[in-house]
């Protein structure tokens, strides 16, 4: 017997859940051109390090724009409220897990000052770095001018998910298109997941958009909220998104996958499935440069009623320069994310992120066990 539909599902993908397909042609791997921009800042590498506080501080910003990406500072974290920021996240780093969301949320609760958000910016810019700063959608209109007064490169407005359009009480809410008018430096938003908000957002003169709703390691939004789209199926619509923009207005915009990543196959799907760049969270945190002791946390775990994530142990790893590039003795994929990227690009005969952006996917939910029975009872 058959009925009408309150609402129809459709089958929605994750990085497990396909494969790249190789190409008819094969190219030299280091003759590919892994480059991207956000608006006109160029970056030779399409990795973003996130916004958050045991990812990105000074010292992590300059380092990775010496290797050709970007990371982001946290422009209303731990560096915007504490002189002191290495004793606070020392601090965090030795809590007991049962204490540390309460000592995050009164941590969180010092106000931004916006001369040390300046100060980070100034810091970042006298290193030779690429200075790049995230706010909440709230405090863009107060946070944005100090920012870009204070030199810095690319501005970022993030939240779990940011829309063109927001109702709120107060009488004008933040205009993205004002916003962007108003400011010399490309404006990067986030969060999307799916094709109209991303249109409307582009729309709206946007650089870049961050795609991406809880998959982090150490955000439990998806568990709290129910929220959220895998990430290949949301890099698609965003990416499809971006297509229609292009051929609309002729102006190209960005899309950054964020989140969910844990090995270089994932990196290399977000790619194929339309993601210029990819926004790196607790991979980076691993890093010997990180701020974080070893410990990762989300954005939203401080949250004073209703926080959404948890304080992870990622561990310390190697050097940034060696996640990135090798050369690394692990093989489980979790170095050496550039040279995946051009692996995988050489044997798809894509010389170009946007070539590899063309290339042939499958669903593939075997991918990750098919003959590796032995891998999976651990008989090595």
């Amino acid at each position: 017997m058959t009925h009408p539909q309150f609402k129809e599902l459709r089958r929605s993908y994750g990085f497990d859940e396909v494969a790249i397909v190789p190409g008819d042609v094969t190219i030299n791997p280091e003759q590919t051109d892994i480059g991207f921009k956000i608006g006109e800042v160029a970056f030779k590498i399409p990795v973003v390090a996130s916004a958050m506080d045991a990812v990105t501080d000074v010292k992590m910003a300059v380092r990775m724009s010496q290797l050709g990406g970007l990371a982001v500072l946290h422009g209303e974290g731990i560096q915007a409220r504490y002189h002191d920021a290495e004793a606070v996240l020392a601090e965090i780093a030795e809590t007991p897990q049962s204490e540390v969301t309460a000592l995050l949320q009164k941590i969180y609760t010092e106000p931004i000052k916006d001369d040390l958000v300046a100060e980070r910016v100034k810091a970042v810019k006298a290193a030779g770095g690429t200075a790049a700063v995230a706010v909440m959608p709230a405090n863009a209109k107060r946070l944005a001018p100090v920012i870009a007064e204070a030199g810095a490169d690319i501005l970022v407005v993030a939240s779990t998910v940011t829309t063109a359009r927001h109702i709120s009480k107060s009488y004008r809410g933040l205009i993205f298109s004002e916003l962007c008018a108003s400011l010399k430096i490309p404006v990067m938003v986030g969060n999307c997941v799916s094709y109209s908000a991303t249109l409307e957002l582009m729309r709206q003169g946007v650089a870049a958009i961050l795609v991406g709703v809880g998959p982090g390691a150490a955000c439990t939004s998806r568990e709290v909220l129910g929220l959220g789209v895998p990430q290949i199926t949301a890099t698609m619509d965003c990416a499809a998104a971006r297509e229609a923009y292009l051929a609309e207005t002729g102006r190209y915009v960005s899309i950054i996958t964020d989140g969910g990543f844990k090995k270089g196959g994932d990196f290399c799907k977000a790619i194929a499935a339309g993601a210029d760049a990819a926004m790196f969270g607790s991979i980076i945190a691993q890093a010997k440069e990180a701020p974080g002791h070893g410990y990762h946390w989300g954005m939203s775990h401080p949250h004073p009623s209703l926080p959404r994530g948890t304080r992870i142990k990622v561990g310390t790893t190697a050097p940034l320069e060696q996640i990135l590039f090798g050369p690394t003795s692990v093989v489980d994929g979790s170095q050496n994310f550039v040279g995946a990227l051009r692996t995988v690009m050489g044997v798809c005969g894509a010389a170009t992120i946007r070539d590899m952006q063309r290339a042939e996917m499958v669903i593939a939910p075997a991918i990750t066990t098919e003959g590796k029975s032995y891998q999976l009872s651990k008989c090595v």
